[in-house]
């Protein structure tokens, strides 16, 4: 991470009271041309996915697998929403976005980038044995109420490669470490390919960050990755935080107007923020 977040962060004032804030992390399901989704193509539930965010009004969501056409779909309906993140293929507008929308009049944002989960972090670049290019894109946020700040990594881990799994969250693990003191809060989410009981997520657990779903009797354990119904699913969508209270847990699978918004469902998360 690069030196300038750190002195930002160094220099933030003291914190005051706490104040409930909802994220919300988003697997859109990309709008594919090579596949054939059917009656759940994007242009089929898109209006649904938009009204789902607008429904819970949340101060941050994460998106994975977001392409630039679904974003500026998005951009037009997420009205109050400011969006940040690079295509993970050329550090622009080209592939899958790691994108994060924030409500302006909740949050302000203090400094963002986004890197490669690989070996050269700094590039577009593929890392060990993963099958994608694979980004986190790291945002540091003040919230305009209790006037305290927070970090929200948004990411996704490859499916295919064990090894990029493993680094990646080793990855994200030193940059929460490197990033600023244990004091600031710290959310990190995204959509995982792999259980909580994957090994992997030892990497966060040493960093303190802690699973959101199992901080709070409100709690959701139904599945995350839908298959749009074609078969039984898994939860392999998950929050881990540090120095936030966890207030509320769901998996967002109601109807929103058309059976799917994504083959993946939408967690939330309430927290406050603690120092």
């Amino acid at each position: 991470m690069k030196r300038l977040l750190l002195i930002l962060v160094l220099a933030l004032p003291l914190w005051t009271a706490a104040q409930e804030m909802k994220i919300i992390s988003f697997n859109v399901r990309y709008n594919s041309a090579w596949e054939d989704d059917g009656e759940n193509r994007w242009e089929n539930r898109r209006e649904a996915a938009a009204q789902m965010i607008m429904d819970e009004r949340p101060a941050a969501i994460g998106l994975q697998e977001a392409l630039i056409d679904q974003l500026h779909f998005l951009d037009s309906r997420l009205d109050g929403y400011i969006r940040v993140g690079v295509g993970r293929d050329n550090g622009e507008e080209e592939g899958e976005f790691m994108a994060i929308y924030y409500d302006k009049e909740q949050l302000e944002l203090v400094k963002y980038e986004t890197q490669w989960l690989s070996e050269t972090p700094e590039k577009p670049s593929k890392g060990w044995d993963a099958a994608c290019r694979r980004t986190v894109t790291v945002a540091l946020f003040r919230d305009l109420k209790s006037d305290m700040f927070f970090c929200y990594l948004n990411t996704h881990l490859d499916h295919v490669g064990k090894m990029a799994r493993a680094e990646g969250t080793k990855q994200i693990a030193s940059i929460v470490r490197n990033l600023y003191d244990k004091a600031i809060p710290v959310i990190v989410g995204g959509d995982m390919n792999s259980t909580i009981k994957d090994p992997i997520f030892r990497n966060f657990y040493d960093e303190g960050l802690q699973v959101a779903r199992d901080m709070t009797e409100e709690s959701s354990n139904a599945i995350t990755y839908n298959a749009f119904g074609k078969g039984k699913g898994s939860v392999i969508d998950h929050f881990f935080v540090r120095n936030m209270k966890v207030m509320r847990f769901l998996t967002l699978d109601g109807n929103y107007g058309v059976p799917y918004i994504s083959d993946h469902y939408p967690i939330e998360v309430v927290v406050e923020l603690q120092n």
